[in-house]
């Protein structure tokens, strides 16, 4: 069984920084491309950055320069780096990886991590 799990979410300052981890785990054999998306409530799920295998990223507009994806393949764990939050970055922040494993390819989705940006 192949899971993701996000750590590092929490209360913070305008201004301030948090780090958030995404770690898979099971029989993985590669760790493709990797998402991280939010939801704020009464809002869809958003595209927040993406990163692939060969390290190419992309950011949503609202974040550039802001928030930094990476990740460690040698642990199979992905982070975004979130500097300058606002409060208007509140949200539920979820990650997504392409995953190929001993059950085949998929698409996994972790549970979620709030983040919540006080003013």
């Amino acid at each position: 069984q192949v899971q993701l799990v996000e750590s590092g979410g929490g209360l913070v300052q305008a201004g301030g920084s948090l780090r958030l981890s995404c770690a898979a785990s099971g029989s993985i054999t590669s760790f493709g491309t990797m998402g991280w998306y939010r939801q704020a409530p009464g809002k869809q799920r958003e595209l927040v950055a993406h990163i692939t295998s060969g390290t190419i990223t992309n950011y949503a507009t609202s974040v550039k320069g802001r928030f930094t994806i990476s990740r460690d393949n040698a642990k199979n764990t992905g982070y975004l780096q979130m500097n300058s939050l606002k409060p208007e970055d509140t949200a539920v922040y979820y990650c997504n990886a392409l995953i190929h494993s001993n059950y085949g390819v998929g698409d996994y989705w972790g549970q979620g991590t709030q983040v919540t940006v006080s003013s």
